[in-house]
């Protein structure tokens, strides 16, 4: 059974999340992921039309990946995506994939573990999770064609 919320950075806030960090970098893992998501256009229709500005904002890179996140209290939840939107998060973000992979390509041991929020970061994640969406979708349609 699929989880309709996937990320809330008050609960990472209130459990696991390790005292050495600012609490700003609970956003940055989920603003990134939400941006990919966004810059793929698997929003749901009730996200455009709820935050349809800070949606052309993100995508003019007037707001950073963090911010993005924070505006929605670093919630991420299954509202917010279409159905394969919700089908990749389900797979990707709930199983754990995408937390290993933003350990992998972005943070930074030197640095106590963060990330910065930068384009550059985000264009090194979004890469990375560009290929995890089309191996998940060539495996999808494989499965259900």
């Amino acid at each position: 059974m699929k989880n309709p919320i996937y990320e809330k950075a008050k609960i990472q806030f209130l459990s696991h999340f390790p005292s050495i960090l600012p609490m700003d970098q609970a956003y940055v893992h989920v603003g990134m992921f939400l941006g990919w998501m966004l810059d793929h256009d698997l929003h749901s229709e009730i996200f455009e039309d709820e935050e349809a500005h800070q949606l052309l904002r993100f995508k003019n890179k007037e707001i950073s990946c963090s911010l993005l996140s924070a505006l929605w209290d670093g919630y991420l939840g299954e509202e917010l995506f279409n159905e394969e939107g919700n089908d990749f998060c389900h797979y990707y973000y709930q199983s754990g994939i995408y937390r290993k992979d933003y350990q992998e390509m972005l943070v930074d041991a030197n640095h106590n573990g963060q990330v910065e929020d930068t384009w550059e970061n985000y264009g090194k994640l979004a890469t990375r999770i560009s290929v995890r969406f089309k191996d998940w979708k060539r495996n999808f349609q494989a499965i259900t064609a």
